[in-house]
């Protein structure tokens, strides 16, 4: 049987119908296979691969779980539904479902990737306050970080190495009972062999490396990215002498930064303030 060949840039929905042939393929499963297990009619599947009809939610969602990509075919389907995105933000994230390693640093804020819905929810409720953002936008932005957490469930699941400034913990979002539930998951996930947590102490000072916020991506194949942003949308650094330069003060961070144990008992006892405290 003759295969049709796949161009990436013949429609917008194309490079969701690239991405379903090659996971497919990858797992050994006829279109047919796919859709049994899917439950959808095998000439869906074929319109979808060949972006004749764009994919529904539902069935990303199962081809993910089927195909074990680590969200990425959901993530795909949100990146292109999605206009409440800082732009240039989905290209990163679609470098991001596919990292080997993660590397953060934060300011004031928990990183995304270890968010509490509740947490990012009350975050997004901030914007819709200040009249930058509607409803509709916080259900857009919470259900993409959602499935952007869903890379962290690959198998296997990439290195996530987060250093979180003491600003990060201590800034009340959403409340106390938020708070509470955030930082006992963020406690939790330093428990995971994959995730390693530290916090950058306020004792640091002007010794800190970093005044802003910092994303590396170690790619397949040992490819190192960079991403930063503004509040008008977002870069992602592909320069080696750049992101390298970026390497070496995160390595650095590291070492000043208090351990993960020391980390985690920070953590813990913000937590034991916040249960305490009335907000």
């Amino acid at each position: 049987m003759n295969k049709k060949t796949l161009d990436p840039t013949s429609s917008p929905w194309a490079p969701f119908g690239v991405q379903l042939r090659r996971s497919r393929e990858g797992r050994g499963l006829t279109q047919a296979q796919l859709a049994r297990k899917c439950k959808y009619d095998p000439s869906y599947v074929s319109f979808v691969e060949l972006a004749q009809r764009p994919p529904s939610e539902q069935f990303a969602a199962r081809a993910d779980a089927i195909l074990e990509t680590g969200g990425t075919l959901s993530l795909m389907y949100w990146q292109h539904r999605h206009t409440a995105l800082v732009p240039g933000f989905p290209e990163y994230a679609n470098y991001e479902s596919r990292a080997e390693e993660i590397r953060l640093f934060e300011i004031n804020v928990i990183p995304g990737l270890l968010q509490t819905k509740a947490y990012a929810t009350a975050w997004e409720h901030g914007n819709v306050r200040r009249g930058t953002a509607t409803q509709e936008h916080v259900e857009e932005r919470v259900n993409f970080l959602l499935t952007r957490q869903q890379c962290l469930q690959r198998t296997p699941p990439p290195l996530v190495h987060a250093v979180l400034d003491e600003s990060c913990l201590r800034r009340p979002i959403g409340g106390r009972d938020v708070m509470v539930e955030q930082l006992l998951h963020l406690e939790h996930m330093a428990e995971q062999p994959n995730i390693l947590l530290q916090v950058a102490p306020y004792s640091l000072g002007e010794d800190r490396p970093f005044t802003r916020v910092v994303t590396m991506l170690t790619m397949p194949g040992r490819k190192m990215l960079a991403y930063t942003e503004t509040e008008q949308r977002g870069y992602l650094d592909r320069d080696t002498e750049s992101v390298a330069a970026l390497a070496k003060d995160y390595n650095r961070l590291l070492i000043e930064a208090m351990n993960q144990a020391e980390s985690v008992a920070m953590i813990r006892a913000v937590r034991r303030d916040f249960e305490w405290t009335s907000i």
